[in-house]
C-alpha cells in the first residue's frame, strides 16, 4: 500500500514545514527521477515510483537526524499503512544491505538497530528498492546529476569508509541494471543533468 501522488505531496509539504530544508527539493528530484526512470521500464507502476522517491526521507519531519530518519520514517509510513513507503524508508540508505554500511552517525536506540539489522538481513531487495536507491544518488536539492558528482560530494563532507567504494560499485550496479532494461543510458533520461557539471 501507498498513498496518492496528491496525499504523498501533501505529507512532503507538511513535513517540510515541521524540519525546512533541501531535503524536500531533494525529495522532489528524487520522485521525479523514480517516475521518469519507471516510465521506460515495463511492469513497473510509475505512480508507485514517484511516491516511493517523494516519501523516502518522510522520516526528517521529526527533525535533523543521521540514521534515525531510517526508521523514524519507517514508523511513520506503517502508521499510515504504507508498507511499500515503509520498505524504502528504511532500505534507500543502504546500497550494501549491512546497516554497519553506511556513514550515517547511530543516533538510534539498541532496539532500532536491531530491527534494521534484521529487517535487511531478512530481506530481498526488490525494483523498487533498487530504483530509489539508485534515484537517491541521482538527484540532490538542485536537480538531477551524475552519481560521480553526487559521490565526491558526499565524501568531501562526511569523509571516506572502509565500505565506501562498495557503496558505489552497488549503485552502480543498480544503474546497469536499469539501463540493461530500459536498452539505453539512464542519464539521457534526466532533463538538465548536464547542469549538475556548473554547481
Amino acid at each position: 500500500m501507498y498513498p496518492s501522488k496528491e496525499k504523498a505531496i501533501n505529507e512532503l509539504e507538511m513535513a517540510a514545514q515541521m524540519n525546512p530544508g533541501p531535503w524536500e527539493d531533494h525529495s522532489y528530484n528524487v520522485a521525479r527521477a523514480a517516475e521518469i526512470i519507471a516510465k521506460h521500464c515495463e511492469c513497473f507502476d510509475s505512480e508507485k515510483a514517484f511516491v516511493c522517491g517523494l516519501l523516502h526521507d518522510i522520516g526528517r519531519r521529526t527533525g535533523i537526524a543521521a540514521v534515525r530518519h531510517i526508521i523514524d520514517g519507517y514508523d511513520y509510513a506503517i502508521s499510515q499503512g504504507w508498507d511499500e513507503v515503509a520498505r524504502v524508508c528504511l532500505t534507500h540508505s543502504f546500497p550494501v544491505k549491512d546497516i554497519e554500511a553506511d556513514i550515517g552517525k547511530k543516533d538510534i536506540t539498541k532496539e532500532q538497530y536491531d530491527f534494521i539489522e534484521n529487517y535487511l538481513h531478512n530481506l530481498e531487495y526488490d525494483d523498487y528498492d533498487k530504483l530509489i536507491i539508485l534515484c537517491d544518488a541521482l538527484a540532490d536539492a538542485n536537480g538531477f546529476c551524475i552519481l560521480e558528482k553526487r559521490f565526491i560530494d558526499t565524501t568531501r563532507r562526511y569523509g571516506i569508509y572502509p565500505f565506501s567504494v562498495e557503496r558505489w560499485n552497488k549503485t552502480y550496479e543498480y544503474k546497469e541494471f536499469f539501463e540493461k532494461m530500459i536498452g539505453k543510458p539512464i542519464y539521457t533520461l534526466l532533463p538538465g543533468i548536464e547542469k549538475c557539471i556548473y554547481y
